[in-house]
């Protein structure tokens, strides 16, 4: 230890360096700043700063553009494989039969159901990203809150901890896990296979499991969901009456004899602000809008019996209904719940340009509290809060990108999920990629981009989807963390780092540090993105290893396991905060559990890899 005391710090560019490190970490911490503006500055940062200040390694000089490896590096090529495979297990509907039978297994044993939904949560996560999996059970799980009365806050976050659990025990089950090892293997490391670390993460999280089962539910307090009223929701609409509609001429009488008397017209519209008296004997003229209250079903049957349209785009004029994404064969309803973080609080679907931007016609609005008779014009232009419900319409494509962008919450997923005779065939892809991986045949990286090729080819993904399934932010984000990685390493930061590290600890024993660097990175994770904490901790951790002699793969699986307790807080990871705004969460819920999570997953993974790897 008395070597460490005389080591230097690094030279000027290393400390350049790891302070543009320590800027790139305070940026992403900016929830006003986009990851992917946040990643363009620091990247464009470092390769400007060296080109003007010019610097060597060895005597070989480091190109500026040396750091864009990034772009073609094998562990972004696998992630961005990954997410396109996935995808086309979304869009065939591959994994609706599995949430139809979880919905019968809720029906018959509640108890034992939400324990069968953690495990096999935790299962897919261990193979696919977890973000379809949360946004295929969030409605699934909203649905069953209702219907049972049991608070949603009880079951989301308890579902989503258990996608980051099973997220741990593969090489391809986060992005996280591939980034490390393809990092450690550059380094020098022997290349983690894909179910070399399972055992560990099967032994504790088997007790997260069990948390997150019979403790965390009575951890998290009661909260108000979005919804709050079990009865159909009744909704205000719009019917237009046009020039070819049925109704026009009928009086209002006839017009209820024509639906059985279930219509109810609140208001009759004629013009801008003029409004006409409801009486039996008045007949409907073109242009009339007919105010009404009722359920998603008996609204469309109204539109259908009447010849009326529940939007405004009438013959002659442009508008949304030209759009084929609108106007097609293959429209669906959906329910579309405003939540406090979406882009639609506190704004008008008008100003939000809802029909362009989502390529969805809004057909009429729910608001589950007081005030329904505030909505007596056009609910287009009503300012919309959280717990207001839209019934849109639109194509399954349209419905399926709404519902997949994690904005917004659209009900009725395993209604939306389509299940077509594509769906094996998806399934199938996926399985020979994981089979290929797993048995050696193909490196991952290879066997996960024949996958995604295969789902093109056979036609069980468009290219629109598969584009549409690759994240900038994902992509930026690992271009930049890598390239950071990659300065610290050359200017000697990783040195320098380790050397603090085991300086720091000196005293104590192997396994203490190695749990010590485990809570540092679960810290980290909670506080900036889970890749730039791991990407930047994989050389740190072998150069720690190195200096204490110890196993460097005890060593960068603490990297790992740390860096993905994504738990205490609601901007650690992307799916914390789809289910922050579904199920009512304050900041707070999220430490109540995952803080407990957090200590119970780290003394467990100190534990184990201690006793595996010798160091008790």
């Amino acid at each position: 230890m008395g070597e460490i005391l005389t080591v230097a710090l690094p030279g000027p560019h290393g400390l350049a360096v790891l302070g543009l490190t320590v800027v790139a970490l305070f940026l992403f911490t900016r929830d006003g700043i986009p990851i992917e503006t946040s990643s363009m500055l620091v990247l464009t940062l470092l390769v400007v700063g060296f080109q003007i200040f010019p610097y060597s390694d060895g005597g070989v000089a480091v190109k500026p553009t040396d750091f864009f490896f990034g772009f073609g590096h094998e562990a972004l090529i696998t992630i961005g494989a990954l997410m396109v495979a996935g995808k086309g297990l979304e869009t065939t509907g591959a994994l609706q039969p599995l949430a139809v039978s979880m919905a019968r297994a809720w029906a018959a044993r509640p108890h034992l159901a939400m324990l069968g939904t953690l495990i096999i949560c935790a299962v897919l996560s261990a193979f696919l990203n977890n973000t379809p999996i949360v946004v295929m059970l969030l409605p699934l799980l909203i649905s069953i809150s209702l219907r049972r009365n049991i608070p949603s806050s009880r079951l989301l976050m308890p579902m989503n901890f258990a996608t980051l659990l099973g997220g741990m025990g593969t090489t391809i089950g986060t992005s996280t896990n591939l980034l490390v090892v393809a990092i450690s293997a550059d380094l020098g490391m022997r290349r983690f296979e894909m179910f070399d670390f399972t055992m560990p993460v099967l032994i504790v999280g088997s007790v997260g499991i069990l948390f997150l089962w019979l403790v965390a539910p009575r951890l998290l307090p009661e909260r108000e969901q979005p919804l709050m009223d079990t009865s159909p929701r009744i909704y205000k609409a719009m019917l237009f009456v046009n020039k070819d509609s049925w109704c026009l001429g009928k009086t209002l009488a006839e017009i209820r004899e024509r639906t059985e008397k279930r219509i109810t017209v609140n208001r009759i519209q004629r013009g801008d602000g003029l409004y006409v008296a409801k009486l039996p004997s008045m007949r409907l003229q073109e242009g009339d809008r007919l105010l009404v209250s009722d359920n998603r079903e008996n609204l469309k049957e109204f539109e259908r019996l009447l010849g009326v349209s529940m939007n405004d785009v009438v013959d002659g004029e442009s508008g949304p209904g030209d759009d084929p994404s609108i106007a097609g064969p293959d429209q669906q309803l959906a329910e579309v719940v405003v939540t406090s973080g979406s882009p639609l609080h506190r704004r008008t679907l008008n100003t939000t340009q809802f029909r362009t931007r989502y390529k969805l016609m809004p057909l009429a609005i729910h608001r589950a509290r007081s005030g329904m008779d505030e909505l007596s014009g056009d609910f287009e232009d009503v300012l919309l809060r959280a717990g207001d419900v839209i019934l849109v319409q639109g194509s399954n494509t349209s419905i399926s990108e709404l519902r997949t962008s994690g904005s917004m919450l659209v009900l009725d997923g395993t209604v939306d999920l389509p299940h077509t005779r594509k769906a094996p065939l998806a399934m199938l892809i996926m399985m020979g990629i994981v089979a290929a991986a797993a048995t050696g045949v193909l490196p991952i990286a290879v066997s996960a981009l024949a996958g995604a090729t295969l789902m093109i080819l056979t036609r069980c993904l468009g290219w629109r989807d598969a584009v549409g399934a690759l994240s900038a932010s994902v992509v930026l984000l690992i271009v930049v963390s890598l390239a950071l990685g990659e300065a610290i390493l050359k200017t000697g930061g990783d040195e320098f780092l380790s050397d603090l590290f085991v300086y720091t600890t000196s005293g104590l024993q192997t396994w203490a540090a190695l749990s010590l660097l485990m809570l540092t990175m679960a810290v980290l994770t909670n506080i900036v993105s889970n890749n730039a904490a791991a990407v930047i901790g994989t050389p740190v951790a072998l150069g720690i290893a190195t200096k204490l002699g110890a196993a460097p793969e005890a060593f960068v699986l603490a990297v790992i396991f740390g860096s993905n307790m994504s738990y205490a807080t609601p901007t650690g990871y992307q799916t914390n905060l789809l289910v922050f705004s579904a199920g009512g969460y304050r900041f707070t819920d999220f430490m109540r559990v995952g803080i407990p999570l957090t200590i119970v997953m780290w003394i467990g993974f100190t534990l184990v890899l201690s006793w595996l790897y010798g160091l008790l």
